[in-house]
């Protein structure tokens, strides 16, 4: 990497963006040593003091982790989605600047069960789509998405390629979303969801479960399980004063 030639921002800015477009463009990956204090003071012609608080600011920001005597490492960061929002997973993680991936493993039509009637509103058995996918990350399961949609809002659910366009697009194209609930809990994963994420059974997962509405129609029911080691949910809400 060249040394950033922006000289109209203080030196520990330009020292910060530069330690930040070496992450984003994996010079410095998740886990590697960024060069010493030293060093970069030598390359941007700056005092030890000014790339300390570059460092110290990207260490208190969780970007960086520092340890006495060892020197300074890119942290392993996870990957994160605003609890309250439905968001596009494949634009969550296009806009970490990584690669997004969907491996589909069936979209079909099946009867409801007694969980899934009660949760869409409809009679058991009556017709659902139903569709099992695991999101990437680069090369990292993500989130398996198990979904019930009921088909007379999505008719045309069955026929979409979700490896290019994922449910949660798909249907707010088709069904504009008006209302959403969510349920977080943490769970240990069960075999099948073990082998899908590549975790092991002792490793605690997130798993939201969300039913959404377009106007007066309950639309669609989801499952999301992510490996809690490498996902978190987020929530801000303003606090009205009285």
């Amino acid at each position: 990497m060249s040394t950033p030639k922006t000289a109209s921002k203080p030196h520990y800015l330009r020292i910060r963006d530069y330690i930040l477009d070496g992450i984003k463009n994996r010079s410095y990956a998740p886990g590697a040593k960024i060069p010493p204090e030293v060093e970069l003071a030598r390359q941007f012609g700056v005092s030890r003091m000014t790339v300390n608080k570059a460092i110290r600011d990207l260490a208190e920001a969780g970007v960086l982790l520092r340890y006495a005597g060892d020197g300074t490492y890119v942290a392993e960061r996870k990957a994160e989605s605003p609890l309250l929002d439905v968001n596009n997973i494949a634009e969550e993680i296009a806009t970490r600047g990584h690669h997004y991936s969907a491996e589909v493993h069936y979209v079909r039509q099946e009867a409801a069960s007694e969980e899934v009637a009660l949760r869409l509103g409809l009679a058991v058995a009556a017709p659902v789509f139903h569709s099992l996918i695991v999101h990437f990350e680069d090369d990292s399961p993500i989130q398996i998405e198990e979904r019930y949609v009921n088909p007379q809002w999505a008719p045309d659910y069955l026929q979409q390629d979700f490896t290019r366009e994922t449910p949660n697009a798909y249907l707010m194209r088709t069904c504009p979303l008006s209302d959403v609930e969510h349920t977080v809990e943490a769970v240990l994963p069960l075999a099948d969801e073990c082998r899908l994420l590549v975790v092991e059974g002792s490793d605690p997962c997130l798993r939201v479960l969300r039913r959404t509405w377009s106007g007066k129609h309950l639309v669609s029911f989801a499952r999301l399980l992510h490996p809690g080691a490498k996902y978190k949910l987020r929530s801000q809400t303003r606090v009205r004063k009285r």
